[in-house]
């Protein structure tokens, strides 16, 4: 994990934090776009994990959403065991390389096979598959968790991105927007989301991610 603080570091300039898990098509979508604001605006992002399961424990929930969150542990734990034993600087390509396969190419059913594969690619040992059946690292798991979460509380999910002394859920967005797009989205979000009282803009969501 980082030495410094995400919740305070978020307030250089210029350094976007971003919490993903890596099951979420949602979050997946933002980070595509964060990907792109990267190019247009002067900005990094600093990538950290949070959890669905974490998030859903002790909830009531349907037996089929239930069997989703039971198999979102496996991946999250997978980058939090790269992430400690390989540094900060694996998370981003690890996230990309689990993401793509599980979004994109639709193999979110095939978990142990995007793991394996994904280290591969990445060139992390494969050894770090078996931390997807393991509790030994959830204690920095939910720490990260705890750390995104608590910026925009409990009653939102995937993914949070804190910059500049605010924080925020989402945004929701499909396809992603690219170029100077993406960039305005950027502008506007961080507008909205700093105003004092400001909490929420919604609307019924009418098609599923656009993975392109």
């Amino acid at each position: 994990m980082t030495s410094t603080s995400p919740a305070t570091s978020a307030t250089t300039a210029g350094v976007a934090d971003f919490w993903f898990d890596p099951v979420c098509p949602w979050a997946w979508m933002t980070s595509r776009w964060m990907d792109e604001v990267q190019q247009v605006r002067d900005v990094s992002v600093r990538w950290h994990v949070m959890s669905l399961a974490v998030l859903n424990e002790g909830r009531d929930l349907p037996d089929e959403y239930r069997a989703m969150m039971d198999a979102a542990w496996g991946p999250v734990r997978v980058v939090v065991a790269a992430q400690a034993e390989h540094g900060d600087d694996v998370v981003k390509p690890l996230y990309d390389a689990l993401g793509t396969r599980i979004h994109p190419q639709g193999r979110g059913d095939d978990l142990p096979a995007v793991i394996s594969e994904a280290l591969a690619e990445v060139g992390l040992p494969a050894s770090l598959a078996d931390a997807a059946t393991s509790d030994a690292y959830d204690e920095q798991l939910r720490a990260s968790h705890a750390e995104g979460i608590g910026l925009v509380g409990e009653d939102v999910g995937t993914p949070v991105v804190a910059f500049d002394g605010t924080a925020f859920f989402g945004p929701v967005v499909t396809p992603a927007p690219r170029g100077e797009a993406a960039g305005r989205l950027w502008d506007g979000t961080l507008l909205v989301a700093g105003t004092p009282g400001f909490f929420e803009i919604k609307r019924t969501r009418t098609q599923g991610p656009v993975f392109d």
